[in-house]
């Protein structure tokens, strides 16, 4: 791989009122600040990883996703949305589309030497329920990744690394809805690439880096989240530049920097052990070391 891409991600913009530590109001002038940054880095695509808005009802969300359309449209680079779960409370995927002028489906773009993947898995909060890992989201990505003939930058609004949420202002204690139920079978599905392959996700938050069976798991920061910033939103976006390796880089006030190798991607770690006590030869020692107690004492 020669050919260096260049992509900016912006993720959980969040417009509308303040909201908790989502400084809502300051979101328009941040993409402002965005639009700067894509204009400056020029980058080959501009992704926007979903929670465009903090939902309010169905007119209400119909009003602010315009009005992060508008925000988006004088970006001369090729655009590429995911929907987040604030994105859906009210407004179907059809209604996104619409506002966005682009399917919001599952897609690939090749660009350079890499395939993008839009990974739009369900990314709803059903009440009750919560997120729903859907087979057929499943078994699409399943195909994609089995059928990669480039390297993969897999991306969607939630993240599936099952990375902890210590700290994490809203997930700490509500670890269920940082993530999908049966996110290890992404895992697993990711594991079969045989290609190298970076993941990159919004939702949560906060900047994390988690690499599970070799494969790195990238978080971005909120545009508009403070609580790692307080008092002022974290303005985060970032770019992931893509060549013989791969460097991301988030600006705003909440900086984070990973430099990885994307062959090492492609190794893979050995199967975790099972619970100690079901492990069959650690059970034969102990019981071996068991028996030998009980052995009454030589005369």
């Amino acid at each position: 791989m020669t050919r260096s891409l260049r992509l900016a991600f912006v993720a959980d913009i969040h417009h509308g009122a303040n909201s908790f530590t989502k400084v809502g109001t300051a979101a328009l002038s941040l993409m402002e600040e965005f639009r700067r940054f894509v204009a400056d880095a020029r980058p080959d695509a501009v992704i926007d990883l979903g929670d465009r808005i903090s939902d309010v009802d169905h007119a209400t969300d119909l009003g602010l996703e315009r009005e992060v359309a508008e925000a988006f449209a004088p970006i001369a680079a090729p655009r590429f949305h995911l929907c987040g779960n604030h994105d859906r409370d009210h407004l179907s995927v059809a209604e996104n589309e619409d506002i966005l002028g682009q399917p919001l489906g599952h897609r690939t773009v090749d660009l350079g030497d890499w395939r993008l993947v839009l990974w739009a898995a369900d990314s709803r909060i059903h009440r009750p329920g919560g997120f729903v890992l859907r087979e057929a989201d499943l078994l699409w990505l399943a195909a994609t990744v089995t059928a990669a003939d480039k390297p993969l930058v897999v991306m969607s609004h939630v993240p599936v690394s099952g990375h902890g949420q210590t700290g994490n202002y809203y997930f700490e204690r509500n670890p269920a809805s940082s993530t999908y139920p049966g996110a290890e079978r992404v895992r697993a599905v990711l594991a079969r690439a045989k290609v190298p392959m970076v993941c990159i996700a919004g939702h949560v938050h906060w900047n994390t880096l988690t690499t599970v069976d070799a494969i790195p798991h990238l978080t971005l920061q909120s545009l508009t989240e403070s609580f790692t910033t307080m008092p002022g939103p974290a303005g985060a976006y970032a770019l992931l530049e893509l060549g013989d390796t791969v460097n991301w880089t988030v600006h705003g006030l909440d900086p984070f920097t990973a430099r990885i190798d994307p062959a090492a991607t492609l190794r893979r770690w050995m199967t975790p052990l099972q619970p100690f006590d079901e492990h069959p030869e650690l059970r034969q020692r102990r019981l071996g070391a068991a028996l030998q107690a009980d052995r009454p004492a030589a005369a």
